[in-house]
């Protein structure tokens, strides 16, 4: 009878790769808990992310090519994860928080922050924990797309314990200002309320928190991209050739602040009617942006009149109508945007070890 080995179990699942990555699940450490048991063979595989696209594509190939090895009569795959994160120990804020997510747009009226609240609770679906922070003083919207499920409380050391809803950690202006009430700042006060959002919440143990950018390029979104670590940004935008005019001063931000950019998402893609896509307000235009800048391009988000209703009621799509097109387009950016980070991050690391490979030659 040919004895299992631990060897002979991890040859076999080398050649497959992960997609992002580029490398075998085996070298990048993936497989965990591996056991064997007569004719019985046991593992985890420990993805980047809980929101991996392709988690259950890796489980089928992994029991496929244990099951082919001879003695082998039982294959038991579990799925686990571990989101990786960027350097937490270099940063003077958000130690806890291992991704940050900028959500952002060159222009207003392109559904950002129903981009992002949405993103947020997809990756809260898939198992993640996610925070999101309103940075759009002047106009915040989260508050109202987000039932309130717990209000912020003061700590005693006078910091400040976020709000609460849909599975997710939240601030936001629109907590202590009321829904009529405009916010009548100067730039400078402006700043200083980022700031203290950043700064002064206890986020806790986050794997993900989605900043809402407001619209724009101004100082605001500066005061955000200097002074907030921010892991990468997602840049939303409409078909139309306007709005995709501003999406080149958003990643031109970006870039000059030295913030990895994520990629493109494209809201109001098309309308669903016959069973048929119509590119109403024209089409691959968030395809042409992303290539033109060489950053990946995560997919189109259809429109649909549930989507404005959801918000209203503080019921996101992706809770209230799981679904729909549209919640399984988000779910499918969510995954898209989270690989990406996982890039982002293993890319951060090669380059830190590089760094620390040639200080010590």
């Amino acid at each position: 009878m040919t004895t299992i080995t631990e060897s002979s179990v991890l040859e076999s699942l080398r050649p497959i790769q992960d997609p992002d990555l580029h490398r075998s699940i085996v070298d990048l450490g993936f497989i965990k808990n591996l056991i064997i048991n007569n004719g019985t063979v046991q593992f985890d595989i420990e993805l980047t992310t809980p929101a991996c696209p392709v988690k259950e594509h890796f489980k089928q190939m992994a029991t496929d090519a244990v099951s082919a090895l001879e003695g082998v009569n039982e294959v038991q795959v579990n799925l686990t994860s571990q989101t990786r994160g960027s350097h937490t120990e270099q940063r003077q804020i958000l130690q806890s928080v291992k991704n940050i997510i900028a959500v952002a747009s060159g222009k207003g009226g392109v559904a950002k922050s129903t981009t992002a609240v949405n993103l947020a609770v997809a990756l809260r679906q898939s198992g993640a924990k996610v925070g999101i922070l309103d940075a759009d003083i002047y106009g915040p919207s989260i508050p109202t797309m987000i039932r309130i499920e717990k209000q912020a409380e003061p700590t005693p050391d006078q910091k400040l314990l976020p709000a609460e809803g849909a599975g997710l950690k939240l601030i936001s202006m629109g907590l202590f200002v009321d829904a009529d009430q405009a916010a009548v700042l100067r730039g400078p006060m402006v700043s200083k309320y980022v700031s203290q959002f950043l700064g002064a919440v206890e986020w806790g143990e986050l794997d993900y928190l989605i900043v809402d950018y407001p619209p724009g390029t101004g100082d605001v979104q500066l005061t955000l991209s200097q002074q907030a670590p921010i892991t990468g940004a997602l840049i939303v935008t409409t078909p139309q050739k306007i709005a995709l005019a501003d999406v080149k001063r958003a990643i031109a931000m970006f870039k000059t602040t030295k913030i990895p950019v994520l990629g493109v998402c494209e809201t109001m893609s098309y309308f669903l009617a016959d069973e048929k896509k119509h590119y109403i307000f024209g089409q691959g235009g968030g395809t042409s942006i992303a290539a033109e800048n060489d950053v990946p391009f995560h997919g189109e988000i259809p429109i649909d009149p549930m989507v404005t209703e959801s918000g209203d009621t503080g019921v996101p799509i992706v809770v209230s109508k799981p679904d729909s097109p549209v919640a399984s387009a988000y779910r499918k950016v969510a995954g898209s945007v989270a690989s990406q980070l996982s890039i982002v991050n293993m890319l951060e690391t090669q380059s830190q070890k590089s760094f620390s490979l040639q200080w010590e030659g």
